[in-house]
C-alpha cells in the first residue's frame, strides 16, 4: 500500500484529495497536515512513501519547508500540489526538491499519474513545462529580474503586486511589520525598481500574478 501524507490548510481540499486517492486500491492517505511545521514534525515522525505539499500555507514558507524536508531526507518524495500556476512556482519547487509539480485545476487522473511517477524515482511535470525548461536551456536571454530574488522575497514580490499592504502580508505570514518592509527594501534593491507600482507592473507583464 503506498503510504501519502496530505499537506494542506484547507480541509475541502484534502478532503477531495482523499476522496480521489480512496478510489484507487493500492494508494491510501495514512495523514494530514495543516501547516508546514505540521507536516515536518511528521516526516521526522513516521515513514511516507509520497507527501502531497501546498506551498502556500500559513507560516513558514512552503518552499522553505519542502527544502528542510529534503535535505533531511534526499530520498522523500514530495510532490507540490498547489493553486500557483507553473510559471509561478514549479521551477522554485523543483530547485527546493520537489519530485514533481501538479497545480490544484488539474484532473484527478493527473494526480494519480503524478504520485505514481514520483514514486518510481521519476519527475512529474507537464508538457508545457517541459517545454519551457528545455527553452530556457537553449536561450541566450538574460535570466529575469525576478529570479535573484530568495524564495521569501519572491513570495512578498508576489503578494504585493496582487495588492495586499505590509500590514497584511506580515499577518498572513506571521512576520513582522518590519521583516516584510525589510523584505520589500531588498526586492526593489535587487529589481531596481522605486515602488509597488513598478513591482506590480513588472509582476503583470511577467505573469507572476493572476
Amino acid at each position: 500500500m503506498i503510504k501519502i501524507l496530505i499537506a494542506d490548510d484547507h480541509p475541502i481540499v484534502r478532503e477531495g484529495l482523499k476522496q480521489i486517492i480512496a478510489k484507487t486500491p493500492d494508494m491510501e492517505v495514512a495523514g494530514e497536515a495543516l501547516n508546514g511545521q505540521d507536516a515536518l514534525n511528521k516526516v521526522r515522525a513516521e515513514e511516507w512513501d509520497v507527501i502531497l505539499l501546498d506551498i502556500t500555507m500559513p507560516g513558514r514558507s512552503g518552499l522553505e519547508v519542502l527544502k528542510e524536508m529534503t535535505s533531511e531526507n534526499p530520498r522523500l518524495r514530495v510532490l507540490v500540489l498547489s493553486i500557483h500556476p507553473e510559471d509561478q512556482y514549479a521551477v522554485r519547487a523543483l530547485k527546493a526538491g520537489a519530485a514533481g509539480y501538479l497545480t490544484k485545476g488539474s484532473a484527478p487522473e493527473q494526480l494519480i499519474t503524478a504520485i505514481r511517477k514520483v514514486l518510481t524515482g521519476g519527475k512529474y511535470i507537464s508538457p508545457s513545462l517541459a517545454e519551457k525548461l528545455a527553452a530556457d536551456l537553449v536561450s541566450d536571454t538574460e535570466k529575469p529580474l525576478h529570479e535573484a530574488l530568495s524564495d521569501r522575497e519572491y513570495q512578498v514580490l508576489c503578494m504585493l503586486a496582487s495588492g495586499k499592504t505590509v500590514k497584511e502580508i506580515a499577518e498572513e505570514l506571521f512576520l513582522s511589520v518590519q521583516s516584510i518592509s525589510t523584505y520589500r527594501s531588498r526586492i526593489l534593491t535587487k529589481m531596481k525598481m522605486k515602488n509597488n507600482a513598478e513591482l506590480t507592473h513588472y509582476a503583470i507583464l511577467n505573469q507572476l500574478v493572476d
